[in-house]
């Protein structure tokens, strides 16, 4: 789902001229996100895990004691390679890779989409108060990100929230040293998005979409749960529509590839520190975590031990 997310909202970026990200508000209070604590083969090694979800409240305030705590007697803090385009780039996208974000030919996502589907995107496009030729020439892919973030935005909910930003400055003010795991780059995920056929597209704004129409209240519903720290609540929450899009674009063998590099990367760095000894946290995407092939699961079947939240 992560990868899937930023391959879109690289492209959303470049159509909307605007990359930046925003970091949560910290405070030190104690009781928020799960922290997964996972005990390594050497006597002395202890890796704790931050799953992180998105979108979140616009402003929330994370309360993040428990992170402070673990950081207190870190010896590094684990965090994927920020993945960045900057305002130039967004620009020269949209100059010379337009087909990574237009329809080709002229077409319109009239011509493109099921008339059902087309009629239900010009509702919730309506809806959120857009004009009828708004993102009318945008892929299915990118239009249905745009308007996701439009309609989340009126709901108060963001998906521009790194909370591996705010983790990243608390290590530095602590002087706990950052070691990075090496996740495809932007170019990687461009080139996959740029594979995607036209029915796995459809089938993702389709689900979009639905997402947008009834299901945002889940969405704020699951953002609670995570700063509650109610794991059981997360797990029992149906997939987002990203995590439904994931799933078909991983069908697509690029793609695919790439997400499975995602998982075999963190596996790789976060059982290197369960062999070597010390104390870390890493910070990862909830969906990478949980699940039959989650990375909680891989870790259990490598023989680590696992302590649930």
């Amino acid at each position: 789902m992560a990868l899937f997310v930023a391959a879109v909202l690289f492209a959303g970026a470049a159509a909307a001229a605007d990359s930046s990200l925003d970091e949560v508000v910290v405070t030190g209070a104690r009781t928020g996100p799960p922290l997964w604590q996972v005990r390594g083969t050497a006597p002395t090694a202890t890796v704790w895990i931050l799953g992180t979800v998105s979108p979140l409240p616009a402003g929330m305030t994370w309360r993040a004691g428990d992170v402070l705590h673990v950081l207190a007697s870190a010896d590094s803090v684990l965090l994927a390679k920020p993945r960045e385009i900057t305002l130039p780039r967004a620009f020269w996208m949209l100059l010379t890779q337009r087909d990574l974000l237009m329809l080709p030919g002229g077409k319109t996502l009239a011509d493109v989409l099921p008339a059902d589907l087309y009629a239900r995107f010009c509702a919730e496009r309506t809806r959120y108060g857009q004009g009828p030729r708004k993102w009318e020439r945008y892929r299915p892919l990118i239009a249905g990100a745009l308007l996701e973030e439009v309609a989340l935005e009126a709901h108060g909910l963001s998906q521009r929230l790194d909370v591996s930003l705010a983790v990243r400055r608390l290590a530095h003010e602590h002087h706990v040293a950052i070691d990075e795991v090496k996740i495809p780059a932007a170019p990687d995920l461009l080139a996959a998005l740029r594979g995607i056929d036209a029915g796995t597209e459809s089938e993702c704004l389709a689900a979009i979409v639905a997402t947008v129409a009834d299901g945002i209240p889940l969405l704020r519903e699951r953002a609670l749960a995570w700063s509650r720290g109610d794991l059981e609540k997360l797990r029992a929450l149906p997939a987002s529509s990203e995590a439904t899009c994931a799933t078909l674009v991983a069908a697509d063998t690029r793609a695919g590839n790439l997400l499975a590099l995602t998982r075999h990367e963190w596996l790789e760095k976060l059982e290197s520190h369960l062999r070597a000894g010390g104390s870390a946290i890493g910070v990862v995407e909830m969906d990478l975590l949980l699940g039959d092939s989650g990375l909680m699961a891989a870790l259990r079947a490598d023989g680590f031990s696992v302590v649930d939240p």
